[in-house]
């Protein structure tokens, strides 16, 4: 019955309390009694809170029963990725520069708006150091693991995220995503995450890593995301860079199916030379439902070339301005890869910089155009199912010439600001979950979501749980 409980949609959550079906207590302590069991394996959160997670559920409870939820997410158990601020709570970022003293007196402001609906908020998720790769593992907090095979890593950088939701540790969960790092464990550990646009979800204080930094849901299923973009979507005013408030019901069109959506399927981009034969075919076999339900599928390359040093110039630019100034005996504690990251963003000249910003500007038109044909475009998530954990990336290929060769999906839509969403599109032979990509247009989350949701309604890989 724990599984069950802890198993059960956010969605279906709120309507059951709305009954008086079920209580906040019973969830929270069947999700606790998860965390209690799997976490020491998954490695999954670096910080619990139970006695603050019953608190606030008996709260719940309480508010249920007069009819009167906070919110959108009254009740329902969530986490929050361990590089934003949460009141009371370190935030440590997986680093060991950090001190863990405090003060924590503020939250930020997707721990904010959770807080203010209503949701029993369980802890921080582990990220590897400043959330700076596509795995999960830190000098601080160690090697986060994937539910489906804990050899395996559950991606990054909200990979301890993923492996939560995955594991049925809490039905939601605070994701960043600064060149994939929510799409990525999303595919890794096959549940729903969306990269909402930029400035769709207020961050404070901003990311280091710029403008290419967004903020979204990770959930089981589409519409637990759009419930709780519901939520993280809401003002704050310490956000300069926001959209201003859409004032949307995000949940209300996900029923609207995708018989008028233009989808542009592109298996490679027309660049991306490695592609796993499994996850092309899983790809493949999802544009295929989506062709049957009456989207108009053409397999057409979007038409850019590979912005691979673009971003690299951007987020790495971002870590040297992050790091510069750590006294010597701190920067020696950082992850090596981190310090590499940050020497090479100490060798760009302005001139470098300001080219890389002319060469967004123009991907960003591009995409604009590319638009106003098609609704969407979808391709892989990741070029292949999870690797092993504990290491940065796989074995490359020959002729590729860096580690984020498994990962080209995901960041050149952080370059362009778009939202763009993973969702399981089925396994490969040995049992490793596969993500499918949609990239929507500027401010189009509802796109975005409506195809996902119609895909997976259509489908059951969401429905499948880890063997743990």
């Amino acid at each position: 019955m724990n599984a069950e409980l802890a198993y059960t949609s956010a969605t279906e959550l709120v309507r059951r309390y709305r009954a008086k079906q079920l209580s906040p207590v019973e969830v929270t302590e069947a999700v606790l009694a998860r965390i209690r069991e799997l976490n020491p394996r998954l490695n999954a959160f670096c910080l619990i809170d139970e006695a603050g997670a019953l608190e606030s559920a008996r709260a719940s409870e309480a508010r249920w029963m007069k009819a009167a939820p906070l919110g959108w997410v009254d009740g329902v158990p969530a986490s929050i990725k361990d590089l934003i601020l949460t009141r009371a709570w370190p935030t440590l970022r997986g680093s060991r520069t950090v001190d863990p003293t405090g003060p924590w007196k503020e939250d930020g402001p997707a721990s904010a708006r959770l807080r203010e609906n209503g949701a029993v908020l369980l802890g921080k998720t582990c990220t590897p150091e400043f959330g700076w790769k596509g795995v999960t593992d830190s000098p601080l907090t160690g090697i986060t693991r994937n539910p489906w095979n804990t050899e395996r890593t559950p991606g990054g950088s909200s990979g301890g995220a993923a492996a939560q939701v995955a594991a049925g540790m809490g039905q939601l969960a605070v994701g960043t995503d600064g060149g994939g790092s929510i799409r990525i464990p999303c595919a890794f550990a096959g549940i729903s995450g969306i990269k909402a646009g930029f400035g769709r979800v207020p961050a404070w204080p901003l990311s280091p890593f710029g403008t290419v930094a967004h903020v979204g849901p990770m959930a089981r299923t589409v519409a637990d995301c759009a419930l709780m973009l519901n939520v993280l979507s809401q003002a704050d005013a310490r956000d300069w860079t926001a959209l201003p408030y859409a004032h949307v019901d995000w949940t209300q069109a996900l029923d609207a199916g995708v018989k008028d959506l233009r989808i542009a399927y592109s298996p490679r981009l027309g660049y991306v030379k490695n592609v796993d034969a499994e996850v092309a075919a899983r790809v493949a076999d999802a544009v295929k439902v989506l062709a049957g339900l009456g989207a108009q599928v053409e397999e057409v390359d979007p038409g850019f070339a590979d912005c691979r040093e673009t971003f690299w110039v951007h987020w790495t630019s971002g870590a040297y301005n992050l790091l510069r100034n750590l006294p010597r005996e701190k920067f020696a504690l950082l992850d090596p890869g981190l310090q590499q990251a940050c020497a090479s963003g100490a060798q760009h000249t302005l001139a470098h910089y300001l080219d890389a910003v002319n060469a967004r500007g123009a991907l960003g038109e591009h995409m604009l155009h590319f638009h106003r044909k098609y609704d969407l475009l979808l391709t892989p998530a990741t070029s292949i199912p999870a690797f092993a954990a504990g290491v940065l990336a796989p074995e490359r290929p020959p002729g590729e010439e860096d580690w984020t060769w498994w990962t080209p999906f995901s960041f050149p839509f952080n370059l362009t600001q778009q939202p763009a969403m993973s969702v399981p599109c089925g396994f490969s032979a040995d049992g490793l979950p596969i993500g499918v990509q949609l990239v929507g247009p500027m401010q189009r989350e509802d796109l975005v979501l409506r195809a996902a949701h119609a895909y997976q309604q259509a489908t059951g890989h969401h429905l499948r749980r880890p063997p743990l």
